[in-house]
């Protein structure tokens, strides 16, 4: 039996029992996510890849190979095979391998621990607001009781201290003036929007911004389900249009040979923004390029890649004002240094009131995480 030594004779001595196979599954598999990140989800092209550093780095011995890994993502439940119209069987090994909800959420797990370090899940995922007075969490702060305060945030201790100070111990009482409360905070929600640009700029010049901003999504999610768990969070792609995407279909983004309509993203997310009854609004916007292109009246599109383009840029101006209006602050990172990109996010805040960032890649996840936190203050 393992796990159980009979040989000390004085009784059982129980140790805890680790498949050998474990460690080598957990140093490989994170390198798979990492390589399943940047293949869009792509199993065969992440398996071929896994393959090739296996012959430059030997990450595979005779003790585990390539297919037991494989045959471990199957057991384990993070990979099935779909079925096969032929044999009608599954398991067959000519069906074709697909990631389970088990690793898409692996995947989001991985980037926040690389994004954002190890976070625990937080049963109560409110943000507070600057404003005091009867609210819902105590924030450690008292002041003198005021009529019309709640008894239940009556600090007695303090209170008793007080009363002891004030009359003496030999005869203790507690008077109006003796009371103590806690000072609270109101618990404040928020509704995000995350707008990641998808347009054909995004993989150019040898660079993948898609991977980071894509890891930035993923562990964003992760970080607002686990640490403020009454927010919402939407994702929405724009490129020559704009969609919103499922959270599970995060691992499978790709950018496309699409133009930039910054126009039509910014009138989804206002459009989802207004259905949501949170007080606190906000949109982040990852973009590295300028407005390209918009829809016309008679459904064509009319695209502009020659600098600012002024209508455009115009409708573009038209749809900040309009965010500002709805009291929906726009927070723009800029992963490029375009500087027509960098002068057009200069006229775009100015119509907002918004915020702009321009940060590299390896900064972003960062910074949109302080920016995020910032932000749980209650617009009242």
């Amino acid at each position: 039996m393992d796990g159980i030594d009979f040989s000390s004779g004085k009784g059982f001595t129980f140790t805890k029992h680790t498949p050998e196979d474990v460690a080598h599954f957990d140093r490989v598999f994170e390198i798979f996510k990492e390589l399943l990140t940047h293949t869009s989800g792509d199993l065969d092209e992440a398996f071929d890849w896994l393959d090739t550093l296996d012959r430059e780095y030997d990450i595979f011995n005779e003790e585990y190979t390539l297919q037991d890994f494989e045959e471990d993502l199957k057991k384990r439940g993070y990979i099935r095979e779909e079925i096969d119209p032929e044999d009608g069987n599954t398991g067959s090994g000519n069906g074709k391998k697909l990631l389970t909800a088990k690793l898409e959420a692996a995947l989001r797990d991985h980037a926040l621990d690389q994004i954002f370090g190890k976070l625990k899940k937080s049963g109560l995922g409110n943000h507070r607001t600057s404003k005091v007075g009867v609210g819902d969490e105590r924030d450690g702060e008292s002041r003198a009781y005021q009529y019309g305060d709640d008894l239940a945030l009556v600090n007695m201790t303090e209170s008793l201290k007080n009363a002891q100070i004030n009359h003496g111990i030999s005869d203790v009482y507690l008077t109006e003036d003796d009371l103590v409360v806690e000072e609270t905070k109101h618990k404040a929600q928020m509704s995000t929007v995350l707008m990641i640009d998808i347009s054909h700029s995004m993989i150019l010049y040898g660079e993948d911004r898609i991977t980071p901003a894509k890891k930035v999504a993923m562990a964003l999610v992760e970080l607002i389900n686990r640490k403020y768990p009454k927010d919402t969070i939407d994702i929405i792609v724009f490129g020559n249009e704009a969609w919103p995407i499922k959270i599970k279909d995060l691992p499978y983004l790709k950018v496309g040979p699409y133009h930039t309509n910054t126009v039509a993203g910014l009138e989804l997310a206002m459009d989802i923004l207004r259905r949501k009854r949170n007080t606190n609004k906000q949109i982040f916007m990852i973009t590295d390029g300028k407005p390209s292109c918009i829809r016309l009246p008679n459904g064509e599109f009319y695209k502009n890649s020659v600098g600012l383009d002024e209508t455009i840029v115009a409708q573009c101006l038209n749809k900040a004002a309009q965010a500002r209006k709805l009291k929906i602050p726009i927070t723009t990172f800029m992963i490029a240094q375009d500087p027509y990109l960098r002068h057009f996010v200069e006229m775009f805040t100015a119509q907002n009131k918004g915020k702009a960032f321009l940060t590299g890649l390896s900064g972003l996840g960062q910074m949109i995480f302080e920016d995020y936190e910032k932000n749980r203050i209650k617009r009242i």
